[in-house]
């Protein structure tokens, strides 16, 4: 069974786990914010995990960067892609902790496709205004490092089914991608389009698994809002480095349980940026690069 921590502070408890950073639990006052997993299972659907060195997929695992072409692992057959990283499996190690916040760390690389080493510190802290994340990535090698990260969370509105929950975010557009692979195409503004969530309205029968852009941010973070009609919801804001936003409403083929929760994930940069170099990080060595979010009741 993985190692696994809580938190507790304000009527949030948060459990995360050793393996993959992950947040397996988020409660407010006993009701769920995120799609939790049971303990000491494998991590479905990859909730809750932190994905780096790249966020979403690349295409057929392989990708140039400085001159040189490396081939991944493709751990996605279907699609023929390289999704969500490489830290996710990984065991991740408490550096440190206090009553109310804990660093874990792990090492990345080198590996078959990504030749490069960093070092991740995830830090949570929980406090009255929720779930607070920063996730710092170092290069600990000697030559520049292609980078990119996002949180992988479900959010949970309320007892309704996810058609009724209410959804506002501000973003201008919003990238069109293949039906078979899931791989960009190229940008589509959100006016008149069923991906235009700038006015609170509910999701309906809508399918997303998409990335947005053109995020507005006020006083330097982004917000999201989740709200079932019951009363009850959910937030989630992140700081500016994660200029894209891709939500997934995760559908499943039946007889799979449906639509459980509603995917967000602030990102750094688009799907198979290492191929197509938008908004991609090159960490040079010895530098740093941090990313932030925090998750809250509503």
């Amino acid at each position: 069974m993985s190692t696994e921590f809580t938190l507790q502070s304000g009527g949030y408890r948060a459990v995360i786990t050793a393996r993959a950073a992950a947040l397996r639990s988020l409660q407010f006052q006993g009701r769920d914010l995120v799609v939790p997993f049971a303990a000491g299972e494998p991590i479905p659907d990859y909730r809750g995990i932190i994905a780096a060195p790249w966020p979403n997929r690349i295409a057929d695992g392989t990708y140039r960067f400085d001159g040189k072409v490396h081939h991944l692992p493709v751990n996605e057959p279907d699609r023929r892609t390289s999704l969500h990283g490489l830290a996710f499996p990984l065991d991740w190690v408490l550096k440190e902790s206090d009553a109310g916040s804990l660093t874990l760390t792990c090492t990345v690389g080198p590996t078959p496709g990504y030749p490069f080493v960093l070092e991740l510190d995830a830090r949570y802290v929980l406090d009255e205004a929720g779930l607070h994340t920063q996730l710092t990535a170092r290069n600990a090698g000697d030559t520049p490092a292609p980078y990119g990260v996002c949180p992988h969370p479900y959010l949970v509105a309320g007892s309704s089914p996810l058609d009724q929950w209410v959804l506002d975010f501000s973003a201008d557009s919003f990238l069109e991608v293949t039906p078979d692979r899931l791989l960009p195409v190229g940008v589509v503004g959100v006016e008149g389009h069923a991906f235009d969530f700038r006015t609170p309205r509910a999701i309906g029968t809508t399918e997303i698994d998409h990335a947005f852009t053109g995020i507005a941010f006020d006083a330097g973070l982004a917000r999201l809002s989740l709200r079932d009609p019951a009363g009850t919801g959910v937030g989630m804001s992140w700081d500016e480095s994660c200029a894209w936003l891709q939500i997934h409403t995760a559908d499943k083929p039946m007889p799979l349980p449906n639509r459980l929760g509603l995917a967000v994930e602030p990102m750094t940069c688009p799907p198979d940026a290492f191929n197509s170099g938008t908004d991609l990080i090159r960490l040079e060595p010895g530098a740093s690069h941090s990313a932030s979010w925090t998750i809250y009741a509503l």
